[in-house]
């Protein structure tokens, strides 16, 4: 059984110091495990819960479901959470303000999501005056759309609106209402949106060079119990490799997570994502110059940092040369 969690902005401050640190649980090693958004893009979180891989791996992994990367990053600086994913502009402006937060992986090579825009709204000028739906401030929709509008020559503090709704199904339904007139959406999300009339404005996939799906801890923690780290990342990685390999298993995970009854969105669902989710996902050095164009906006201090300084490769390394990774998919 899956534990969800919903931590919403108010009530994180109480959470940071009511979880308790890891413990031992009946043989596993307890952890709690966040998730900025319940989607395709944390979907190996919930497999491997589902699947029992986190077990097998001697922990005991709880999915703390939280809004976003911004409120996911504190949770993780203050050691609520064992490992998250943290988009890597998150990770990077947390490292120059003084944490000690770093990314283990990148298990995706690109973003699987779309602005999706009302009807009328065909060319990028034509967001001027609009308002665009994202998860929260910081957030990756948020990052994305940002990034975005300034290759297209908009200014996304003067010419449009962004507003903070939330989770994926929140923003289809203000996007339907006409409460807003475009929304970052992820699949399937972006399929019902197209369903229902809406239009695919911007791919982020095909349009930003940007490595996705991160995997983050801090480098207290690794120095503390490297050993729980490396666990960690042997459960998720062969969560990759039996996503892959077990349609089936990974079908129902979607559709319990992402409340889908329609068996074709979770075919899609789980085609798209089994077919790019990356079986040695080291942190992609080269793929981080996006993050370091939009973190230099708030922080031009980062051109003085190596891409290097924000990852740690050797857990990937470890596993790749040990064989650990080959052997997952010799099955």
């Amino acid at each position: 059984m899956i534990l969800r969690k919903t931590l919403s902005p108010l009530a994180i401050g109480v959470s940071l110091l009511l979880l308790p640190s890891p413990l031992f649980s009946q043989g596993l090693k307890k952890i709690h495990v966040g998730v900025p958004a319940v989607s395709m893009g944390n979907i190996i979180i919930f497999f491997a819960k589902e699947a029992k891989i986190y077990d097998k791996h001697g922990l005991d992994a709880e999915p703390v479901v939280m809004s976003g990367s911004g409120i996911a990053s504190r949770a993780l600086i203050a050691g609520s959470v064992t490992i998250s994913p943290i988009t890597t502009p998150a990770v990077m402006s947390a490292v120059l303000a003084g944490s000690d937060m770093v990314i283990l992986a990148h298990t995706m090579p690109g973003v699987i999501q779309s602005l999706m825009v009302r009807p009328e709204i065909k060319r990028p000028e034509d967001l001027k005056g609009k308002t665009i739906g994202v998860t929260t401030f910081g957030s990756l929709g948020d990052f994305l759309v940002r990034h975005l509008a300034r290759q297209k020559g908009l200014n996304p503090d003067k010419d449009f609106a962004l507003l903070q709704i939330g989770a994926d199904p929140e923003r289809l339904i203000s996007l339907r209402q006409g409460k807003i007139q475009a929304a970052t959406l992820s699949h399937p999300s972006f399929i019902l949106a197209q369903r229902a009339g809406f239009n695919v404005l911007w791919d982020f996939f095909k349009e930003v060079e940007y490595p996705w799906s991160e995997i983050a801890t801090t480098r207290t923690l690794i120095r503390q119990d490297r050993d729980l780290v490396m666990r960690y990342m042997r459960a998720h990685i062969e969560g990759i490799a039996r996503f892959k390999q077990e349609p089936e298993l990974a079908k129902k995970v979607i559709k319990k997570m992402l409340r889908l009854d329609d068996e074709s969105l979770a075919q899609e669902s789980w085609e798209l994502f089994a077919k790019h989710r990356l079986p040695a996902p080291y942190p992609n050095i080269k793929g981080m110059k996006t993050s370091y164009e939009y973190v230099s906006l708030t922080r031009p201090e980062v051109w003085k940092h190596k891409p290097e300084e924000f990852v740690d490769s050797s857990f990937v390394e470890e596993l790749d040369k040990s064989g650990f990774i080959k052997k997952l998919y010799e099955k």
